[in-house]
């Protein structure tokens, strides 16, 4: 069936593609109302090293000369970086951090990228948190930065790195004020309004089919008793003529009785 077909069909089945189409309406309505806002809050964490570098003079006479930590980035810190995402990822530690399954708090610690493969860019450790309350999202978030640090803190003295060349983990986006996100309610109300246009279109041509198949048949059954398709019955049959009364000779012979009129 081509489009204006189609739509010549919604059109003579009205009366059942309104009411479907309000009740879908209707549902979404209450859709969006139950599925609850979410709240997200996110900061960044940069990693520096100390003002006199990575490592420690052998020579106590002559320190290492001071260095702006924002000038000092290289390959170790985006490598620390990485094991710091790795680490908070787990399922273990967003348990630890009050981020159970299902629960109504998460949270995501990435480089600022999806991809697994690009993970050692920088020395940038981005935190996001979402929670079904502006002061729950942002909670999450102050408490991944904490076991962040330390984190960094408690590799660092796995490895026995001296503690003046110790890893630093700098606030560069403190925690920002939740903000409302309502794409979840609306991709649900979108679904919603899909299901219910799929409905109307079904439901059109459902009751075009049964009228359709119901003139069908009737009209055969119309054509089986002998009648013109689509006219009643009553005007169907033809009535029959009254026999008119017979005069003339019945074998040659004028009926017993009849008068007889001569020219």
């Amino acid at each position: 069936m081509d489009f204006w077909g189609t739509v010549l069909v919604l059109f003579r089945r009205w009366y059942v593609v309104l009411p479907t189409f309000v009740l879908s309406l209707v549902a979404a309505a209450a859709i969006y109302s139950t599925v609850p806002t979410t709240y997200t809050s996110s900061a960044v964490l940069i990693l520096t090293t100390p003002t006199t570098g990575g490592s420690l003079p052998s020579n106590p006479r002559m320190p290492n000369g001071l260095t702006n930590p924002m000038l000092n980035f290289d390959r170790g810190l985006s490598i620390s970086a990485s094991i710091l995402i790795a680490a908070m990822g787990t399922p273990d530690m967003a348990t630890q951090l009050g981020a159970v399954e299902g629960g109504d708090t998460a949270f995501k610690v990435n480089n600022g990228s999806s991809n697994i493969e690009s993970l050692a860019t920088g020395p940038y450790v981005f935190i996001e948190g979402e929670s079904s309350t502006p002061q729950a999202a942002k909670d999450i978030v102050v408490r991944v930065i904490a076991r962040t640090k330390l984190e960094l803190v408690n590799r660092q003295e796995a490895v026995k790195a001296p503690k003046a060349t110790y890893i630093s983990a700098y606030e560069a986006v403190p925690p920002t004020e939740p903000l409302a996100q309502r794409g979840r309610k609306m991709r649900a109300v979108a679904a919603a309004a899909g299901v219910g246009v799929i409905a109307s279109l079904f439901m059109a041509f459902t009751v075009e089919s049964f009228v359709t198949n119901r003139r069908r048949r009737r009209e055969e059954a119309e054509t089986k008793a002998g009648g013109d398709p689509g006219t009643p019955p009553e005007t169907s049959r033809k009535a029959t003529p009254p026999a008119e009364p017979v005069a003339g000779r019945l074998n040659g012979r004028l009926p017993a009785g009849s008068p007889v009129t001569r020219p």
